[in-house]
């Protein structure tokens, strides 16, 4: 049965996915034009099993090299350029093209997906940039005018229908628009691959009952498939009738929610103190983001990944303190907490450590009979003088310690080198 449109949000929602955001970087920095050069980004040159974060468009279209493929899978060839990952000036770059969007709409119109992909709210703009093929294409040629990057553009009512509309039409033609009326023609003969917001477990299942294109979904019932997918299932079936009414959130709220980092670690810890001096590297980074944030955090949360050789998948548990806290040793005591009571020896390959429940520093809730606020200012004043002097100026004696990773976690961003 056919949902009724009547209240199907009408909106004009502008998809952008720059094309091999990092490898084009690379190649542009390099003087060579993003679209013809041969080049891939990897994690580390050194190791034959980094995997290729990103991959030019000519280097995919000649040798088939995509994402996710490994350094060794690479030809060795002269006009292949091998490019380490700089993640700081892709961050930097990133910035800079959303400030261009921000140049033509208010920032509360823009919702940032990735570092390489946003959603724009086109709504309003007609009267001063044109209709929305006009302002695209305003956009499309300041982004290359600038910085010489290419970039996809889908258009539609609702975010989903642009972002289906970018992936499947916008990267082969540049730019290109999809309404209620494309449905039939051109969102219903994509197969569930093609789609987005289909995992590959859930494609799965419905293969498994002969549905294989999203125009076949679209004949399910709507309670068929709440009941065999849950909320998945509403989902689906407003997808596949091209309904979404998901509403563009801009990022203009900058209060912190969370401050967190997290290491895959170059292999499997088992030694509980040396697990315990990554989580005291991963404690002090935390606090110093926190610190330079004006924040003190309530809430610590620990992370452990196992090894794929191990049956399970690992824990993520939260403990909460008295008080809210920026201080390292504090963080780092509550996180062993919650190793000590939920760790059970398998091998660790990943641990991530994040604080949350925040309150700008600025209040504080006094103790006569202890010294928090000593400790806090012994912290300020040594992340002063890292920053003046280097951060090796002042260090924990713990950094010694075997199994430490402190100078990876200063000098990578995402995992990659800045």
């Amino acid at each position: 049965m056919q949902p009724d449109y009547s209240d199907a949000p009408r909106n004009k929602i502008l998809c952008i996915d720059m094309k091999s955001f990092y490898a084009s970087i690379e190649l542009v920095k390099r003087n060579i034009h993003p679209l013809k050069g041969y080049l891939a980004v990897i994690g580390d040159k050194k190791r034959k099993g980094s995997v290729v974060l990103a991959a030019s468009s000519a280097l995919k279209k000649k040798y088939g090299i995509k994402t996710a493929h490994r350094l060794f899978q690479i030809p060795d060839k002269k006009e292949i350029i091998l490019a380490e990952a700089n993640m700081e000036l892709y961050l930097e770059q990133s910035m800079k093209i959303t400030e261009i969007f921000n140049s033509y709409l208010p920032l509360e119109a823009i919702h940032i997906y990735s570092i390489d992909e946003a959603w724009l709210k086109l709504n309003g703009s007609q009267k001063k940039y044109g209709n929305p093929i006009e302002l695209a294409v305003k956009i499309k040629k300041e982004i290359w005018n600038k910085y010489r990057l290419p970039c996809s553009m889908g258009i539609g009512p609702n975010m989903f229908m642009a972002k289906v509309a970018m992936d499947n039409e916008g990267k082969k033609t540049g730019l290109c628009r999809w309404d209620y009326s494309d449905i039939q023609d051109k969102l219903w003969p994509l197969t569930l691959s093609d789609c987005w917001g289909i995992g590959s477990r859930t494609e799965k299942k419905l293969n498994k009952i002969g549905v294989y294109t999203v125009g076949e979904l679209a004949q399910l019932p709507l309670d068929y498939l709440e009941n065999k997918f849950g909320i998945i299932g509403n989902q689906l079936y407003y997808h596949a009738w091209g309904i979404d009414y998901s509403e563009v959130e801009g990022h203009f709220d900058d209060r912190k929610k969370a401050v967190g980092r997290g290491i895959t670690l170059y292999s499997d810890y088992t030694d509980v103190e040396e697990i315990k001096t990554v989580i005291f590297n991963l404690a002090e980074e935390v606090s110093k983001r926190v610190r330079q944030n004006n924040l003190k955090g309530r809430t610590v949360s620990l992370s452990l990944g196992y090894s794929k050789s191990e049956k399970k998948k690992g824990f993520s548990r939260q403990l909460s303190l008295e008080k809210r806290t920026d201080m390292t040793r504090n963080i780092y005591q509550t996180a062993v907490v919650i190793l000590n009571k939920h760790y059970q020896g398998e091998k660790v390959r990943k641990i991530s450590l994040y604080l949350t429940k925040f309150i700008e520093s600025d209040y504080q809730q006094l103790n006569l009979f202890n010294n928090d606020l000593k400790k806090s200012e012994i912290n300020q004043v040594r992340d002063q003088l890292a920053r003046k002097m280097g951060k090796d100026v002042l260090y924990y004696a713990r950094n010694l310690e075997k199994g430490n990773i402190k100078n990876r976690i200063e000098s990578t961003i995402g995992g990659h080198h800045k």
